[in-house]
């Protein structure tokens, strides 16, 4: 599964909630979007509209309105997040095994085969990954070094 606009959003959205993780002030909607690029706050609302559903952010509303994190940002991972916006993905669909017409038929099968038995792996490698991935990991990662002169 390669990642939608929706998921990278939503990513983005709980990363920047977690750098601000802390803060008394609610962090505001159209702070998240000019920070990370992204042009279509509609879209955005409705991200985090999908990511309140699923208890991973509070909203705030009002003139002083704004989203924070709903739990810790070492108790949410990149799986949780991508799962609250796109959905758990699907077991690959297995294709009934028959026997080939003909020899060359069962060429490509054995090739059809090695394509799924790969991406199979792939999508247990990137389930792995999200699900090892949390957002303090990420905030962390991104802090600029800090040099002691």
């Amino acid at each position: 599964m390669l990642f939608s606009a929706r998921a990278e959003y939503a990513c983005l959205a709980m990363l920047e909630l977690a750098a601000q993780y802390g803060n008394p002030h609610p962090v505001r909607l159209s702070e998240i979007a000019s920070k990370h690029g992204i042009t279509s706050p509609r879209f955005l609302v409705q991200i985090l509209i999908q990511l309140n559903k699923a208890g991973l952010v509070t909203s705030t509303r009002g003139a002083a309105g704004g989203y924070h994190l709903a739990k810790k940002p070492t108790d949410i991972t990149l799986a949780d997040v991508v799962a609250a916006v796109e959905g758990l993905e699907p077991p690959t669909a297995r294709v009934k095994k028959r026997r080939p017409a003909s020899p060359l038929a069962g060429a490509l099968q054995d090739v059809w085969d090695r394509i799924r038995e790969a991406y199979d792996e792939f999508l247990r490698t990137q389930q792995t990954i999200l699900q090892e991935t949390t957002l303090a990991q990420l905030v962390e990662a991104g802090q600029p070094p800090q040099y002691v002169i």
